[in-house]
């Protein structure tokens, strides 16, 4: 099965997340600085694009603006990364605040599909939301990444494209987010059969949560697809031993791509796979 950009394979590292606690992982980083060392780490190892969450001076997850701002220039200045964010945020943001996190202007944001139990949480995503995000990036010349957390949404991203046209880049990029208690199972039947349900020409990345992330990632490289790790995640390496650092997921990741004859994309190969350009305020 040929994918775009399947002759070398992007990673994405998702660093920190929303979920965990720093005083529960203290290798968790938390701070701009922590997170500037870990993206640079990660980019050595492999890593062509951050998936950023960032968190206040309490260490705990905010979406507040100045600190984004700070966060895509830090990552800027101090990698070639393609620098995204979140806005999912916490499943307690609201919808303002996370429309909010498009005028930090990163190259990239996530755009969730749809809505789905998270654990004992519901992750709350409207489809009006949804759109608004859609058109938001359009204007702004964001590359979004569709999140799909259970293949119903491939269905609803199919309705968001023929109803609100392709995306700023003109590429599609979906993630498939696995192993969610409440969203799509890590393995890989259900891999393959959300395959055929995405739009034509589209680009994959997987994410596998917690003990999926082998299963998914070896699946997702044999399909042609791209990958996602971090401590976001997953904070287990393997049963019983702790991540170390993001990087060490990186280089895991980057090592079976290499055996897998689809070498690490650059960050430049990045940009041309997902169509980013330098986006503009509105």
């Amino acid at each position: 099965m040929s994918r775009p950009g399947s002759h070398g394979t992007l990673l994405t590292v998702a660093p920190t997340g929303a979920e965990h606690a720093k005083a529960d992982v203290p290798q968790l980083p938390v701070t701009l600085e922590e997170l500037v060392r870990t993206a640079q780490a990660c980019e050595q190892v492999g890593a062509a694009m951050v998936h950023v969450h960032i968190r206040g001076a309490d260490t705990r997850p905010t979406l507040d603006l100045g600190r984004l701002k700070e966060a895509v220039a830090a990552l800027r200045e101090h990698t070639s990364l393609v620098v995204q964010l979140s806005t999912g945020g916490a499943v307690t943001d609201p919808e303002a605040d996370r429309l909010r996190v498009l005028d930090a202007l990163p190259d990239s944001a996530s755009c969730t599909m749809g809505t789905v139990n998270f654990g004992d949480d519901v992750f709350l995503n409207r489809w009006e939301f949804v759109v608004a995000l859609h058109k938001g990036m359009q204007e702004r010349g964001i590359v979004p990444e569709y999140e799909i957390f259970d293949i119903g949404q491939l269905a609803s991203l199919r309705r968001l494209l023929d109803q609100h046209g392709l995306p700023a880049g003109g590429k599609v990029h979906v993630d498939l987010v696995m192993g969610v208690p409440g969203g799509m199972p890590g393995d890989a039947e259900t891999l393959v059969a959300a395959l055929r349900l995405l739009p034509e020409g589209a680009s994959f990345s997987a994410t596998g949560i917690g003990r999926t992330t082998l299963p998914v990632m070896l699946t997702a490289l044999a399909a042609g697809g791209h990958l996602r790790v971090g401590m976001e995640d997953t904070i287990s390496y393997a049963k019983g031993q702790p991540v170390r650092d993001n990087a060490q997921l990186v280089a895991r990741a980057a090592g079976l791509a290499k055996i897998a004859q689809r070498p690490p994309l650059s960050p430049a190969d990045a940009r041309a796979l997902l169509g980013v350009r330098s986006p503009v305020q509105v």
